[in-house]
């Protein structure tokens, strides 16, 4: 594909990607279409709880907007302007249901890694580097698509998993690419970030940390001008070896 104004071409990437000491990837959207399976966990929630919210695929790419599934419905319950707000409770049981249903979609095996994913984690551990994970998205939700793409033990090959409800902020915040960098003791710039949305792109670069986009359903139209290279996916890298 062509590259942007102001990034690098598919071979520049790979350049990019072999000289970092860490890559730090995002999750949802990322290492895996993850954001359908969401919406449907979302939408199967509500009706559990016999809520007359649908959240349809327009309605859901807006309210990714907000990073955090608990935070995403508090901004929908706003918009609607009904009283009395849900509680933290509720909110919390709504959370629940939605992340264990989301746990058996992923665990049918219908979300598989996206394109080069699996064949850059393996190059990577091939020349040394240390691999993490910095992500809105919670840990129950990262072990449920990892054991089932990469096994129960994938773990054992990241040297960081920061999740959202590990730090206070989360992105655009860089707080949880701020705890990765703690963790790993690197700086910024000797990292390259793997990530899909303009949020994304904001949290890393907020913590100096170069940053490759791989587009996803959801966010192919974000602005990604301060991105160092944008890709359609992983498999332009050719491995990266």
């Amino acid at each position: 594909m062509q590259a942007e104004a102001g990034t690098i071409a598919p071979s520049g990437a790979a350049e990019l990607i072999r000289h970092a000491a860490a890559l730090i990837f995002d999750v949802d959207g990322t290492l895996a279409e993850t954001e359908e399976l969401h919406r449907q966990a979302f939408n199967h929630a509500f009706a559990r709880a016999g809520l007359d919210w649908q959240w349809d695929r327009a309605v859901y790419k807006d309210l990714l907007r907000v990073t955090g599934g608990k935070e995403r419905m508090r901004a929908y319950h706003a918009q609607l302007e009904i009283a009395p707000p849900l509680s933290d409770a509720d909110i919390a049981e709504l959370h629940r249901i939605k992340t264990a249903h989301y746990a058996g979609l992923i665990e049918t095996g219908c979300c598989p890694l996206r394109p080069g994913v699996a064949e850059l984690l393996v190059a990577a551990g091939m020349r040394g580097q240390r691999l993490a994970i910095a992500t809105t998205t919670s840990h129950g939700n990262i072990d449920a698509l990892l054991s089932q793409a990469l096994g129960t033990r994938w773990a054992a090959d990241f040297d960081a998993v920061v999740a959202g409800d590990d730090v206070r902020h989360k992105k655009p915040a860089p707080d949880v690419y701020l705890e990765v960098l703690a963790r790993l003791g690197l700086h910024g710039s000797e990292c390259v970030a793997i990530e899909d949305s303009g949020n994304g792109l904001i949290a890393a670069s907020r913590a100096g940390i170069p940053v490759l986009i791989t587009k996803s359903m959801f966010f192919g139209d974000d602005d990604f001008s301060e991105a160092r290279a944008v890709l359609d996916d992983l498999s332009e890298l050719g491995g990266s070896k």
